[in-house]
Order: structure tokens, then sequence, then C-alpha cells
């Protein structure tokens, strides 16, 4: 039949390999249909029509969901599934790119087409002429068989739909407690490894959501009970009702005769109603593993989570970690370290789990978050790549895990690690180690808001002391100073109490300056292994800002000694090097290049090389400063923070005396990361630099006054102090003598108390006589 005289061509999108059907909502690649749902098609469809530009992702929830509230997990998950359907992997966005803080465009042209046709057709589709045949004739008991057939498949059916259909016994909102299993085998190597093997086994679920050990103890605290307790039924059922929790879990594992019988129960927390259970077999102790993950996917699906999630996320745990019992209890037992935040006592653990079986991924990645959190980035790298290599061997949840740290810690594609976590999200949607560990990215690429967005996710999933840690960090990056304090005094009224924590009041202590307050954290820190140093290395920066040089360093040495001591050598040397940097900007020379040398001796890590590159270059040693660039560009060809910040800087400060112009070009890939925790903010100060030495005062103003914006980025740090000095003479450099002298008087009053004979602080007090 012809087109009616008022049908017109329709518009069909096209891009790469792809075509759309805005009117029928039909996606089809080369012709074959992809499957899509009707949400994330929409999603597409806003995109396609806004190429190439930017839309946000309120103007994306408003357009698709126009008539209801959503959440932004519930956009996530939908771009997740458009990414999948046109066969984009974690690392590799070709079409649906994310623009951190905004939203998402579409990178991938499109261009519009006109369809005379109905509606869109697979090339290679045919229409088929079925011949018409004779119908046989059926005698009375074949039509009466056919009848009971039918019916029989109809209640099959029925029963089916029941089964499909039928009210879950949790909901995606609901938490469960996992008890300790009750083990009568009279074997202890039970005890631990089972419970945290079915941990790892519900975990994969994207349905269920565990309270979190740091959670339980910090609630067995608050029950007046001790934090190792073990979990029986009826305190499991207490702590159930505690955290408003659902259901408890309640495993057992019995001998017998040469067998092992698994039982596994979720109990209604408040009435006490059976609500699931499973049992399995293990005909020896090396197949127990096998039968406690049968058990954990039966109970699964009994708990009203779907069949097709269940197959989809259910890897079997000697697949997901170990089958080695000896391998999964020193995990076990390094995990409990990590929940105290133990870095220190966790390392041995996890060093022990790897030795026993070298292919446990989970094991390496855990000891590679432990490096980091201790500072030492080269081993955390190491196990990180290690944990990479052998992710295959791990269930979807921990490859999020091992993919995310390894772009992290490893290679430093930070960008990717985003996509990773942003993937993690959508699948995992209340899952609290996501935020928790994307927090990280979010300070190493210095966007704070965003850092704040998700320890507060982390904190509402997981009211523990990491989460806290993580919200007072980004409150003081953000100069939330009072918000900041009253987070500490919270956390400690809840009864939580770590190291970080006490860092962390002792940087609002400084932000606020008060002294007794800075003075108590100090004295609370020492004789304790794994926090003595690190507070003594904050007071020896405090002393420095105030140009106590002499004593930074006295400081410094202490700090340096007990972090060799408890094996930290790379924490060491970020101390050295601090030392050296410190001595260098002051105007000791000398004592900079030797502290640099002592650094690299201890360690030559990415944090380490970087530090005593400036240090080389401010105390006039290029060729140093030059080899050290090319080691770190060598090293890390791939890493964010080396290509677009750390070597940026090295370079402009190595090219500033001789060619300012080009100095301050060099820094315009640096603009992106110039707030990075880990760049100290040098980035700005070289630019501000630059432009002095341009003669161009105004443009110098403008940095060294962010420098003085952002004090809860740069704390105590010797640039804090020395941004008065430098904007003292940027305002000289225009001709402004009312802010110059205002601003000498500033620094010189920040350095009423300090050694008269440094170098910086001489020519300081030079500048200003001669202003006068």
């Amino acid at each position: 039949m012809s087109a009616s005289g008022d049908q017109r061509p329709k518009e069909l999108y096209e891009f790469g390999s792809f075509r759309v059907d805005p009117e029928k909502e039909l996606l089809f690649r080369e012709g074959h249909s992809v499957s899509l749902t009707p949400k994330a098609f929409q999603v597409l469809l806003v995109l396609l029509q806004h190429n190439p530009e930017v839309v946000t992702k309120d103007e994306l929830m408003r357009t698709v969901w126009p008539d209801s509230f959503v959440e932004e997990a519930n956009l996530s998950r939908n771009v997740f599934l458009l990414r999948k359907a046109l066969g984009e992997g974690p690392a590799d966005h070709r079409f649906v790119i994310t623009v951190p803080g905004r939203g998402y465009r579409f990178a991938e042209e499109v261009r519009l087409i006109a369809s005379s046709g109905n509606g869109v057709v697979a090339p290679e589709a045919t229409t088929a002429e079925i011949p018409e045949r004779e119908e046989p004739k059926v005698s009375k008991v074949r039509v009466w068989t056919f009848t009971a057939i039918a019916v029989l498949l109809v209640l099959a059916g029925g029963a089916s739909w029941l089964l499909r259909h039928r009210k879950p016994l949790l909901t995606g909102q609901d938490t469960i407690v996992v008890a300790d299993f009750t083990n009568t085998t009279g074997e202890n190597v039970f005890d631990e490894v089972l419970r945290q093997g079915l941990a790892i086994q519900l975990e994969q679920s994207p349905f269920l959501r565990l309270v979190s050990d740091q959670q339980i103890q910090q609630m067995l605290k608050m029950m007046g009970r001790q934090l190792d307790e073990k979990l029986t039924p009826s305190v499991a059922q207490e702590l159930c009702q505690r955290t408003g929790s659902a259901a408890v879990l309640d495993g057992s594992i019995a001998r017998i005769g040469t067998q092992y019988l698994m039982t596994l129960k979720a109990v209604n927390c408040t009435s006490g109603e059976l609500l699931a259970s499973a049992e399995a077999r293990a005909p020896d102790k090396d197949r127990v593993l096998d039968a406690l993950g049968e058990t954990a996917s039966a109970v699964r699906t009994r708990l009203g989570e779907s069949l097709s999630t269940v197959r989809k996320f259910d890897v079997p745990l000697e697949r997901a970690t170990t089958s080695s019992f000896d391998a999964l209890q020193a995990y076990s037992f390094g995990r409990q370290a990590m929940i105290k935040s133990d870095w220190t006592a966790a390392v041995p653990f996890f060093e022990r789990a790897v030795r026993i079986d070298p292919e446990f991924s989970m094991a390496y990645a855990r000891l590679g978050t432990c490096n980091r959190m201790l500072e030492e980035a080269t081993l955390a790298a190491e196990n990180t790549r290690r944990a990479y290599e052998l992710r295959e061997r791990t269930s979807e949840l921990e490859k999020f895990y091992i993919e995310s740290h390894y772009y992290q810690q490893t290679t430093g594609e930070l960008e990717k690690a985003r996509q990773v976590y942003e993937l993690w999200g959508a699948t995992y949607p209340r899952d609290w180690s996501r935020p928790s560990a994307e927090t990280a990215v979010s300070s190493l690429l210095g966007r704070y808001d965003d850092g704040l967005a998700e320890a507060r996710e982390e904190l509402r999933l997981n009211p523990t002391a990491a989460g806290y840690d993580d919200l007072i960090y980004f409150e003081l990056k953000l100069n939330r100073f009072s918000e900041a304090e009253s987070s500490a005094r919270d956390a400690q009224k809840k009864g939580f109490d770590f190291p970080a924590l006490h860092t962390d009041l002792y940087a609002i202590g400084f932000l606020q300056n008060n002294e007794t307050e800075m003075a108590r954290q100090a004295e609370w820190a020492a004789g304790k292994p794994a926090s003595d140093h690190v507070l003594l290395a904050w007071e020896s920066r405090t002393a420095a800002y105030f140009g106590r040089f002499g004593q930074a360093g006295k400081f410094s040495r202490r700090a340096i000694i007990l972090a060799e001591e408890t094996g930290t050598k790379e924490v060491a040397a970020g101390y050295e090097a601090d030392a050296a940097l410190r001595a260098a900007l002051f105007g000791y020379p000398a004592e900079a290049r030797s502290a640099a040398r002592r650094a690299l001796n201890l360690s030559p890590g990415r944090e380490v090389e970087f530090t005593v590159a400036l240090a080389f270059a401010f105390a006039g040693d290029a060729d140093r400063a030059q080899v050290l660039a090319n080691d770190l560009a060598a090293r890390f060809p791939e890493h964010t923070l080396v290509q677009s910040n750390y070597l940026p800087t090295i370079h402009a400060l190595l090219e500033l005396k001789s060619d300012a112009p080009k100095s301050i070009d060099m820094l315009q890939a640096a603009g992106s990361y110039e707030l990075s925790q880990s760049g100290g903010m040098y980035p700005v100060y070289v630019r501000g630099k630059a432009y002095l030495s341009a003669h161009r005062g105004k443009e110098a103003v403008t940095e060294f006054q962010k420098i003085l914006r952002h004090r809860g980025i740069i704390l105590n740090q010797p640039l804090g102090a020395l941004a008065y000095l430098e904007l003292a003479r940027a305002y000289a450099v225009q001709g402004d003598k009312v802010n110059a002298e205002s601003m000498y008087r500033d620094f010189l009053d920040l350095w009423k108390n300090a050694d008269s004979d440094i170098p910086a602080l001489k020519q300081a007090r030079a500048e200003f006589a001669k202003l006068n």
C-alpha cells in the first residue's frame, strides 16, 4: 500500500553503526535491534538532541522523569544500561562522556536522516509465505489429552507467575546482620572463615545490604560489650533491632560422620519468625566453601532477590576469593584489623594470605589499600597491580574495587578511576564502600565539593569512623571549619575514637588558632607507634609556618626516626623531603640538598621525587631537578597528576628566571588540577612567582590570594605563610604601597617569633624597610 498524502518522512538519528527511531523508541546496530529500557532510551534521545552540548544531571532528570522525584542513582543506573547497550566498557566511553560535577554529553558525531517508511527494518529481514495444509482429523481421546495438557500448562504457568510476582520478604531498603556461625565440629578453622566467606558471597548481591562490621563494632561499644564479642544469635538479634535492620542471618556447621552439614537461616529480628532457610552437605572439608555458596545463593532467592541477579552476581567463593581455608582465615583477620583502621596490624595478615595463595586477588587489593593508608605509595601501587592482574578470580563487586584502585593507585589515571566508580555506583547503589573509596580520587583531583557529597553518602549508608573522617576532611578543604569541628565533636559523642580523628582535631585547632587543642592532640599521640610520628610531622610544619626553622627540624628528625622504626620508609622519606623543600624555600640551599639526598636514599617514591625535585629547583640545582623530572615522566606516563601537575610545575620553576612568559605558559596544563591536595598548591605558587618575575603584579596578586583563600587546603604548609610575603611583593610591583605595607606587616607579625637568621626573613625585613 502506498503512503498517504499526509505522511511525511520522519527523522532518524544515526551515529557510528547505530540508528535510532525516536517515534518507535527503537535502537538498532547494523540493522539488528538492541535491547534498551524505555528510560535509558529517553536518556539517549535527550543526549542526541543536545549533541555535542553538556546536559546537566538535573536537566536529564527533569526531562526523563518530568512528573516524579527520582534519586541521582536512578539516572546513573540508566546511563550505565545505555553504555552497556552501546558496547562501552569502564575504560572506553566513546559515546557517553561524563563531565564531572555537571552531567553528560554525547561525544560521537550525530547525523539526521530521513525515512519515508513506516518504521526501521533490519536489512536481512524477509517475509516468508507459509503454505496452507489440510487440517487433520483428531480423535476425542486426543482432544481430551490435549485439553489436559493445556490445563496443566496453565496451572504451571500460574504457579510460575506467582513465584515471580510473590511479595518479597525483604525490600531493597532493608539491611541484614550476619551472625557468627555456630560451629559444633570442634575445628576452630571454621570460626572466622565461614562468616567472612558468607559476607563475600552476599556482598555480590545488588539487592541485599549487610550492616558493616564497622557499624556493628560501634553498636557493640554502645551496648557496653567487647568489640570482639562473638555474634551469637541473641547478640545479633539485638544488633539487628538497634540498627533498624530487617533480619539476622544465622549460620551453623556440624559434622555428620565424614560429612559437614551447612545450615543458613534468615530470621526476622523483631518477631523471631523464620523468613528463609537452606542447607547443604559437603563430603569433606575442602568442599565446605562450595556448600556455603549453595546455601547463600538459595537464601538470596528466598529473601526476594530476583533469579536474574542471583545468576549474574554469584561467583563461587573459591573463585571470588581463594580455595584455601588458611588464606581465607588470614584474610579475615586482616579485614578485622582494617575495620579498626589499624592498617599496620592488617598488613602481615594480608601478606600471609598471599604467601599461602599467590593468586588471592582481593588480598593483594586490601594490602594495597593498607599501604596507601600508611602512605607507602610504591608498595600500594605494586600490590594493586598484582590484584589487577588476577582480577578475573573475583566477583563483579570485587572487580569494581580492584579496577578503581588500580587506576587510582598504580597507573594514576584518575578520570578512568572516576568512570569505574560511576559504573560501580550504578550497579551497587547501596554499597557504602564505593563512595568511601571514591573520596580519595576527589581529593587527588581537587574536587572537594564532589568529595563532600560522597562522604555524606558514605556516612548515610554506613555511619562509622571512616565516614566521619572523610566528612571532616572535606569540610576542612572547603573552609567549613566550624562544621568540621561540629562533625568531630559529634563523632566523639557517638564513641568514635580513631587516629585520624586526632589529626583532624589538630588541624582544626591550627585553623582556629587554638594552641591548647593542638597541644592536647600532640600529647595524645605521644608513645603510640602508629600516630606519634604523624603528629610530630604536623608539629614540624606548624613550627615552620611560624618561622621557627630550628624547632621544625627537631620535630622532623624525631618523626623520621619513629617512622623508620615502624618500617614505613616511604613515610620517613616524605618527612625528609618536606624538610628539604622547607629549607630551600627559607633560603638554605646547602641544607636543602643534603636533606633531599637523604630522602631519595630512603625511598624514591613518586611523591618523594616530586617534593625533592622542587627542593632542588628552589635551591638552584636545576640539573638534579631535571633528572628527577625525567624519571617521573618515564615511570608514570599515564599518571594524571604527574603529567598535569607535577611535571608542569617543575619545568615552569626551572624556566622561571630565564623565561618567565614560557614558565607561565607551561603551567596552563596544571590549571584543572592545581587545587589537588597532592600537589600542595605549588602550581599556583610557582605561577605567582612567574607573574612577579614578568612584572605582572595584578596577575601575581590573584595567584597568591588564591593560596590565602584556601586555608583548608594549604593548612600549616610553609606556602601558607610565604604567600603573605609574595603578595606584599606583588602589590609593590603594582605600585600599591598601602597594600604592600599591610602584607609585609602581616608576614612579619606571623614570623614575630621566628629564628632571626632565616635568609627569607632578612630579605623581607630589608624590602619592608626600603618600601618605607
